[in-house]
């Protein structure tokens, strides 16, 4: 059992999506990396890493920055597409069961992520969540993306409650600067890449596990 302690009582809880509730980044490293390796380009895991969590428009200016102005985004980002094809991503450990405790406790929760609607459809189909949460926040719905606010500042809107009085359960720097920017609760459960001590000082605990946070509800 964790020591540490929510401030208070949280009445909402805003979720990234991709490697937070879903374990998404590896199947998408996978088909950017045969991506790239159809369009004859080097890319590397870092390079990946810093597209993790970014908004859309952020993505292609360090794609164009890696391989140049005339390389072709859209198809390298279609390529990606196929790979994925029509599979999904599996659910992070501790998901259904911290999704059934907010359920029991009747505290309402949305979604804030830089993917976009069709990725977001495919995998509450694939794990039966539309019904669950109450809104959806998705890179064509703000105008600044992730690490802007404005993503979990709609959410909380959607939510109808105060941004401190929500909690945001994110896995990247770039989330988790977005969430502690509008004010909320940050936790973060890192995934690919690692808090430094700029994140560190953003959030107000890291766990291992979205058991932590189910933990934490429990407290």
């Amino acid at each position: 059992m964790t020591t540490f302690r929510l401030p208070r009582r949280p009445k909402a809880v805003v979720f990234d999506l991709d490697g937070t509730l879903i374990d998404s980044e590896a199947l998408v490293l996978e088909a950017y990396m045969a991506a790239a390796t159809r369009h004859d380009v080097p890319f590397t895991h870092e390079q990946f890493l810093s597209l993790v969590g970014r908004h859309r428009q952020h993505s292609e200016m360090k794609m164009r920055e890696y391989f140049g102005e005339t390389f072709p985004l859209e198809q390298f980002y279609a390529t990606v597409g196929e790979h994925v094809g029509d599979r999904h991503a599996p659910l992070k450990p501790g998901a259904s069961a911290l999704l059934d405790r907010l359920d029991s406790l009747g505290t309402p929760y949305a979604l804030a992520t830089s993917s976009g609607p069709g990725w977001v459809e495919k995998h509450f189909r694939a794990h039966s969540l539309a019904k669950r949460f109450r809104g959806v926040v998705t890179r064509e719905d703000v105008t600044h993306g992730k690490p802007h606010p404005e993503p979990y500042l709609k959410a909380s809107t959607i939510l109808g409650h105060l941004p401190p009085d929500i909690i945001a359960v994110e896995d990247s720097p770039t989330g988790a600067a977005s969430a502690h920017a509008a004010g909320l609760m940050t936790l973060m459960i890192p995934d690919l890449i690692q808090p430094d001590e700029e994140t560190r000082a953003r959030v107000l605990h890291i766990g291992k596990s979205l058991e932590d946070v189910l933990a934490l509800l429990d407290d």
